[in-house]
Order: C-alpha cells, then structure tokens, then sequence
C-alpha cells in the first residue's frame, strides 16, 4: 500500500541500493567539484525512481489488511523528502575547498601522490570522517524476501529510519579502486608516505646541478662564512623592502624548511613549507652575463696562476670577482616569485630560498658561476685552454734558450787543473758553541750546551792530530765519558736526569753508571776496563805485591785474578792491564766495591790514599 514503506519485494531489486562506482564517479575523487555534485545528483534521482517502482509494484500484487480506525502512513513521502534534504545540503557544500591545515594549526605533513606526480601536486590525504547524523553513507538494501517467507504484520512492521543526508567526498584521494557489482565502495586505509622532494640527480647535467636540502642550524650561526656568501647575504638584505619577512624567512631557512634546491643558469628553484600543508613553489631569478663579460673574466682569470688553483680549491678571490665583470648580485639583482599569495618582495619564501642559497655559494663558488651562465667544466676547459695558448705565446715570445751543460769537445779537450788553496790555519782552540735558551717542555740547555762543547773538541782534535780520541769507543763507555765530563760527583739533583737518560739509552741502571763513572774519573778507559773485566795477570809483578804489602805491617790479602782483597773486606787492590794498581772500598761483609783513590804503580802507594797502612 502507499503508506507502507519498503514492502517485501521480489528476489532481486530493478536497482541495487547501493550505486555502483564507476570512472568520473563520485568514489574516484579526483574529478572536479562540478562533476562531483551532478553524479550525486544522478545517483539520488535513480535511487528515488528504484523505490517508487518498488512501492507501487507491492502495493499492486499484496495489499495488506490494515486495522480500522489506524491512520495511514506515508514512509515512501518521509523517505522522498530525506533524500531530497540530503541531496540540497549535498550541493550547497560540494563547491567548499578543503582546509590546508589542521585545527591544531600545525601544517599536516606532505605525501606523494599515488600515481607519481609531481611536487607541486601533492596534497595531505583528509581521513574519511566518522558517520554522524549530517553524513551519509550509502548501504545496501535488505535482501528480497521470497513468496514463501511469512509477511510481517502490520501491527509489528515498523519502516526504516530515513537516511541521513550526503556529505561531500574527500577532496583529493590517493587512488581510485574498484567497486564490485552490488557492493558499497569502501575507502582503502590511508597509508602513511615520505615526503616528496624535487631533487632529481638523473636529471642533473653541465647546466642543471641539484643539491639535497640542506640540514637546520642553529640560529646563533651565520648563513654565510665567506666573503662572497656575505656579498649575497648582502644583497639580499639590502634589496628587500620588509625587514619583518626577512626574519621569517631566516627561521624558515634555520629550521629546514626549504626543501632540494636546483640551480640552472639565472635561476634557483625550489619548494618552501610554509605554514599551510601545500609546498609553495619558490625560484629566484638572477641576469646570466654576455659573452664579452665572460671573455674578461677568463682574461683576468689565467693572468694569475693563483686564480686558477683558488677556483679549484673552491674559493673566489677578492681581484677575481673585481675585474670588471659583475659576478656577484647588488641590491635589486635578485627576482624573487612565489606561489604563495603574499606580494612582499621578498615574501618569507622567497628570503629562506636566498639563505639557503647562500650556504651552497659558501662550499661552491661555481653556484654563482652556474647561476651567471657557465658550467664548471665548461669554466675550467676554457681556462685550460687560455692558459696553454698563453704559455705557448709567451715561449714563443722568448725563443729558444741554451741547453745547460757543456759541449763534448770541451769537456774532453786537455788542460792543467789549478792546484788548491792552502787549508786555512786549526784555530788555537775550540770556540765556545751558543747558548741554548731554555723553553717549558724542552731539553735541559744545560746538557745541550755539554754535548755541543764536547762535540767542538773533537772536531778540533781531529782537526790538528788527524784523529778522534773517542772515535773507537763503545756506546757505554761513550756514554760514561759524558756523564764524567759532568762537573759534581756522584748522584746530585743536577746530574740525575743526565745519568737516567744516558743509562736509559745504555740500556744500563743509574747505580751502575755512577760507579762506572767514579772508575772512568780514577783512571780513564783503563779504569773502566778494571771495573768491569777480571783477568789473570801474569807472574811477577802480581806475586811481588803480596810481601811488600806484609812489609808494610798490613795483613795477608787474599788473592783472586788479578784482585787482592783485605780479610775484613773492606779494601781491594785490582791490578790494570798498564801495571796500575787501582783501590777500591766497600762496606764490610758487602761485595759492593767503589774505586777511591790515585792509581799508583806501587800497591802500598794506591792505599796511601785510603789512610796510613797501619789504620787499613
């Protein structure tokens, strides 16, 4: 009957209620606003004639009994009159953009577009909102009951609620998917993407270079740390007309904002994010120079060999850039544009793209080159070429010059050579070696001054005798002859970094040193030898000393080698390979023997020096 809503209809619907997608429809989401609202238009006007055609086919094969006195209902009118709502508000807002930024105020991060666009399209996805009263999705209608199915009652048959109205689609989806027949579109999840940036080094070539965005910076620190990054700095500054964007543009550029910069000749470009989620499209344009201001350059260029190696080490120098030839911008040179409604000049876009740029001329120069119209290998073959033509001309301006060297007939002829110069008289003496100054951390002067003293008197000995006195001594004994040659005796504060070392490079203790130091002062070479090597004199001299010594009211040493030692053990004779006889002292009960007194040929004369021989 009319007043019933949604009867029980055949097995299978004339139009399914849920509209089936379809290219340039409404689930694609990427056609525009105007085709958007006329498809929803289209699918509502087939949904309101799928059920008048289903109403008044049931109303014409069943009608139903109906208790009296119950008033008639009118869900198909209710129904009818929802949908037209809801196709009204859909049009009235199906022309409204979408927001660019989020209600926290933040701008939502950037996504790449799913079919591999370009920057300058890519939008932030807006998640599918929640269903609520003002939004409507559509679902599919209840399955058709059959003629068997037991009809509900009227008193128990309640018709659906109305539909909610429509809400428009998301603005710009990342791709359309398909629908199958019969089912209700569902939304793919939004899937989170990288940033997508401009930087295309395969692209990259002679006049085309690419660099990545650059990392942010503290703001403490200068965009620029050489004299022609400040020059850009400069113009900049100098050229814009607000100081208030200009400062925002340095936090844009201090906290990384500017995204891959390419430079092309007379034009820097690249995307900025400001405060909406859309990058703006940046570039900043700069006059190339002509073929007569690059002539001069390169003129001025190869005239100094140290240009050409400043530019290969990355730097411009100061009479390079003033030839003549306008290489860096003034104020007014630099054409900014932006993409973002802002008519400042520059917009805070535009500004960070010049900071950042600046920063590239510092580890760069050839930026600025690239941007005033040659490449750097461009640059760097026509200098190579100018710089061999102009040392080809300048040696063919000199001409030939003689080999050096001297003709073969000459070298060969006979001649008498002229005798030497008589060798200049030996100085008297040796001459006194400079004064060393002492400096924290260095060598002792002191010691400095001994080596060199010492090394002027051998010089001067092999100067007069043809010969080295210590030319043929060993490390050791060279090293106990320097420690000797020390004033002071013994083991001092002076002389204790001096023993350590010398004992050091001896591969010797400091104790050992000292008493061989003490032998060397007693007797030289020879009392070193009797230090340090026993041996086994022959008869005569040796046995004879034995009774002079009784003779001389002094016990009976005891013989060994070439050593007589007292029987308390505090007093030795040792005989030298000379026939010196060289005393030594030690504490009793102690084999620790020093050497004390004169040499002496005569054994009771060496222990003269000890005392009288009747207190040894």
């Amino acid at each position: 009957m009319p007043g019933e809503a949604n009867p029980p209809g055949p097995a299978h619907s004339p139009v399914d209620a849920t509209p089936v997608a379809r290219p340039g429809s409404v689930d694609e989401g990427d056609g525009r606003p105007a085709d958007v609202a006329r498809e929803a238009l289209r699918a509502a006007r087939r949904q309101a004639k799928a059920d008048t055609a289903a109403n008044g086919a049931a109303s014409s094969t069943r009608r139903p009994s109906r208790p009296a006195g119950r008033p008639q209902r009118t869900g198909g009118s209710r129904t009818a009159d929802a949908r037209a709502r809801a196709v009204r508000d859909f049009v009235a807002g199906a022309f409204r953009l979408p927001p660019e930024a989020d209600p926290a105020g933040g701008a939502a991060p950037l996504v790449e577009p799913a079919g591999g666009g370009s920057a300058e399209s890519s939008v932030t996805p807006h998640p599918e909102p929640d269903p609520s009263p003002g939004s409507y999705r559509p679902a599919a209608e209840p399955p058709a009951s059959t003629a068997d199915e037991p009809r509900p009652s009227p008193a128990s048959y309640e018709p659906p609620p109305p539909p909610p109205p429509l809400s428009p689609p998301p603005a710009r989806p990342q791709a359309p998917y398909p629908v199958a027949q019969g089912h209700a579109p569902s939304a793919p999840p939004a899937k989170p993407r990288a940033p997508r940036s401009m930087a295309a080094p395969g692209r990259d070539g002679e006049l085309r270079r690419t660099f990545p965005a650059l990392p942010p910076r503290a703001a403490d620190e200068g965009f620029a740390a050489t004299w022609w990054g400040n020059a850009w700095v400069t113009a900049l500054e100098e050229g814009a007309l607000d100081a208030a964007r200009l400062a925002r543009g340095r936090g844009y550029a201090e906290r990384g904002h500017v995204d891959a910069i390419t430079v092309t000749p007379g034009l820097v470009l690249a995307y900025v994010q400001g405060s909406r989620p859309r990058p703006y499209r940046v570039q900043v344009r700069l006059r190339t120079l002509g073929d007569a201001d690059w002539e001069r350059f390169l003129d001025a260029a190869v005239e100094r060999p140290g240009h050409i190696a400043a530019l290969l080490d990355k730097e411009l120098p100061h009479s390079l850039a003033d030839c003549g030839t306008p290489l860096l911008p003034g104020p007014g040179d630099l054409a900014p544009q932006c993409s973002c409604p802002d008519s400042g000049h520059p917009c805070k876009h535009a500004a960070a793209l010049c900071y950042q740029t600046a920063r590239l001329l510092d580890a760069d120069p050839f930026v600025l080159l690239l941007l005033r119209g040659r490449g750097e290998r461009e640059l760097l073959d026509a200098l190579s070429r100018l710089n061999a033509a102009r040392a080809a001309r300048a040696a063919q301006d000199r001409g030939p010059t003689p080999l050096p060297g001297v003709r073969a007939g000459e070298a060969l002829a006979a001649r008498t050579l002229p005798p030497l110069p008589a060798p200049l008289p030996p100085p008297p003496h040796p001459e006194q070696p400079p004064a060393y100054p002492a400096a924290p951390g260095g060598p002792d002067p002191f010691a400095l001054d001994q080596l060199a003293t010492d090394a002027a008197a051998r010089a001067h000995a092999l100067l007069t005798t043809g010969r080295d006195p210590v030319g043929g001594l060993t490390l050791w004994q060279d090293a106990v002859r320097l420690a000797a040659a020390r004033p002071g005796s013994g083991l001092t504060v002076g002389t204790r970094a001096l023993y350590a070392s010398l004992a050091d490079a001896a591969g010797r203790g400091t104790a050992d040193l000292a008493r061989a130091v003490a032998a060397w002062r007693q007797g030289g070479p020879e009392g070193l030898a009797v230090l340090e090597e026993p041996w086994d004199p022959p008869a005569g001299r040796f046995d004879r000393a034995r009774p002079l010594l009784l003779a001389a009211d002094l016990p009976a040493f005891r013989p060994w080698r070439n050593r007589l030692t007292h029987p308390r053990d505090h007093v030795q004779l040792r005989l030298g390979r000379a026939g010196l006889w060289y005393a030594y002292e030690s504490e009793p009960g102690r084999d620790d023997w020093w050497p004390r007194g004169t040499p002496d040929l005569d054994p009771v004369g060496a222990l003269t020096g000890l005392g009288t021989p009747g207190e040894v």
